[in-house]
């Protein structure tokens, strides 16, 4: 019965690369100086009725590396979006130029740049908390077959995988993490 024992592996690595995931998509949301179309994605608009992403009224370009561009497809929506962006907290001023609405993205000065930092780097640990709650997970499973009857050798071979995968995305993580601050500092 004890011989039996496989630990799913491809689940907890599944639930480490979705940690992984979340990061990427906080990452995204972070401001960064350069003009990027995700940072509109939290912004919801009143369209017909009910509230609607952004990107279903209109359709959101990045011409240039400090303006993002919205060509609104129905010139009744306009001044909602406009209206969206400006009490969206962005801090973007839209400018009007017809159904196209333009977003000039500001110089970010230094002390917002570490600010910033300072956020990215609490995302990075909520993720590395995330992994290593799937680590605790994964070596609960093993101390429970260890109790049924495992013996010591394939507990210390499955402790060593999911330590070994643990390493692996925390290391992610940090590399991630490095990436975005080198970002947001780039002046």
């Amino acid at each position: 019965m004890a011989d039996e024992f496989e630990l799913d592996t491809k689940d907890l690595e599944r639930r480490m690369d979705g940690a992984m995931a979340a990061l990427r998509t906080e990452f995204a949301s972070l401001r960064t100086g350069r003009a990027s179309a995700s940072i509109l994605e939290p912004v919801m608009v009143d369209a017909y009725g009910q509230m609607t992403p952004i990107n279903q009224v209109g359709t959101v370009n990045v011409p240039e590396s400090r303006m993002v561009t919205i060509n609104v497809w129905d010139k009744s929506l306009v001044g909602k979006v406009e209206k969206a962006i400006r009490e969206s907290g962005l801090g973007i001023n839209p400018q009007l130029n017809g159904t196209i609405i333009m977003l000039p993205i500001p110089e970010l000065n230094e002390e917002r740049r570490r600010e910033l930092t300072k956020v990215a780097s609490q995302y990075a640990e909520h993720a590395r908390v995330a992994i290593r709650n799937v680590r605790r997970d994964g070596m609960d499973q093993i101390k429970k077959a260890k109790a049924d009857g495992m013996s010591e050798d394939d507990q210390k071979f499955w402790e060593t995988e999911v330590q070994e995968m643990t390493d692996r995305h925390i290391a992610l993580v940090d590399e991630a993490l490095e990436h975005k601050q080198a970002e947001i500092m780039q002046v």
